[in-house]
């Protein structure tokens, strides 16, 4: 039987002071509706999402998703029973459909595969249990442990209310016994809502089968205001840094590292404090990561060291090379084995080869460097004319003095040298010495006649 998720997205959330939908609020760098977006569609191919305040906005930015996902319009916001009801209209027979929300959005994938296998023929819904469960409702059982009822604070018994297991409001069931219950849901309460809690007690006296799973409570922490989204914000961090310490990982403090997308790492890593690592990301054995350092979507070679402040988007650096302090590699940077990029060096869809150096104050941009060929302080590869641009080639074992200006398009051979403060606007061949400066001239007494 075929999943498909729904996910109610449709709340305002007052309480966050915000022009946005309260699923849009972010976490870890995206919105916690793309975080539960992701989690779910790794899991079923569909997904619909019931909107309502702010829709233009949650639906333009799910389309971004990559994710196979429709949308259902809640009109009026009158509880969850009926923003099910809603999202039910986009889902085939024939399905399970497992129910989330656009607020709670660190859910495993492990967990919600649990409560969906344990939804064969009847109900599933998950569960945690808290200290101090005051204000949410209560899982009542039989004596043979099954669920009966949820129980709210304001019905509950005193006996009741010593119960410390809560829902969370997720289950999962087939579509038929979903739609069958929803239909016996009432708003015969305080708010005029339709409570999906009490399709557990609607369902218990059908006789059919409930299940619970049970959740961590971090995982299915939601936010409401935004004391409560910088919470989230901590425990997502804490659980991103127990994913690297698993792969053996050292951090130097977790509390100061933030993990914003999926990073695999080899053994004996270290990070230092203040590094943020977004996208996806590929680590070798025994890379060291810097102070206050960025880096998103990125390959990172063995023994490679990455020093304080630089800046990585979209490079990718082989082996035992050294980068920063303070460097920028943006995207289609290519650092090959025993390369070094130093301080306040940038590089852009350029590949700097194996062995080679730019270590001061340098701007590569659609360049190419091979072998064992050092860049002088101060050079620049003049990439853009204003209108298109260029490529700078440069050879194996040649040497660029600095405060160079290379003028693209242009080649400097293998063994050339570029005399320093050259601007070079013509190729250099192999073994050659290039040089483009005005001659020196220094004036006799020039400082007592310009008295």
């Amino acid at each position: 039987m075929s999943v498909h998720t729904i996910i109610l997205a449709a709340g305002e959330g007052s309480r966050m002071n915000s022009n946005n939908a309260k699923s849009l609020q972010k976490i870890g760098g995206i919105s916690m509706l793309r975080k539960i977006c992701e989690t779910a569609g790794s899991i079923c191919s569909d997904i619909t999402l019931v909107v309502g305040f702010d829709k233009e906005a949650v639906i333009n930015e799910s389309n971004d998703y990559g994710l196979n996902i429709s949308t259902s319009e809640q009109p009026n916001p009158i509880g969850t029973g009926d923003a099910v009801k809603w999202g039910l209209k986009e889902v085939t027979e024939n399905s399970k459909i497992l129910v989330l929300y656009g607020d709670v959005p660190l859910i495993k994938k492990s967990t919600l595969e649990n409560l969906i296998d344990e939804a064969e023929s009847g109900l599933s819904i998950l569960t945690t249990v808290l200290d101090q469960p005051y204000g949410y409702g209560r899982v009542k059982k039989d004596e043979d442990n099954n669920p009966i009822a949820i129980v709210e604070e304001k019905d509950a018994t005193e006996q009741e209310r010593k119960i410390q297991e809560i829902f969370t409001g997720v289950l999962c069931a087939p579509k038929n016994l979903l739609e069958e219950g929803l239909k016996e849901i009432n708003n015969d309460n305080a708010a005029g809502e339709f409570y999906l809690t009490d399709l557990v007690s609607i369902m218990n006296n059908k006789g059919i089968s409930i299940r619970t799973c049970s959740a961590s409570n971090d995982e299915v922490k939601g936010a409401n205001n935004k004391q409560e989204l910088e919470q989230l914000e901590g425990i997502y961090r804490s659980m991103k840094a127990e994913d690297l310490f698993e792969q053996g990982v050292t951090i130097a403090d977790a509390s100061r590292l933030d993990v914003r997308g999926d990073v695999e790492s080899g053994k004996d890593c270290y990070i230092d404090v203040n590094v943020i690592l977004e996208g996806s990301i590929a680590l070798g054995d025994n890379v060291s990561i810097g102070p206050n350092t960025i880096i998103k979507n990125a390959r990172i070679g063995n023994n490679t060291k990455i020093e304080a402040f630089s800046h990585i988007d979209g490079a990718k650096i082989g082996d035992d090379c050294v980068i920063g302090p303070y460097a920028r590699l943006r995207e289609g940077s290519l650092i090959e084995n025993l390369a070094k990029v130093g301080n306040f060096v940038e590089t852009k869809n350029s590949k700097l080869g194996k062995g080679s150096k730019a270590n001061h104050l340098t701007y590569l941009g659609d360049t190419e460097i091979g072998e064992n060929t050092n860049i002088g302080a101060g050079t620049i590869t003049c990439n853009y004319d204003g209108k298109n641009k260029h490529k700078t080639n440069i050879g194996d074992s040649s040497f660029v003095g600095s405060n160079s200006a290379l003028v693209a398009p242009v080649t400097i051979g293998s063994n050339a040298t570029v005399a320093a403060g050259s601007v070079i606007t013509k190729d250099v061949p192999d073994d050659a010495l290039g040089f483009g400066r005005a001659k020196q001239e220094n004036k006799k007494d020039w400082s007592k006649k310009k008295e």
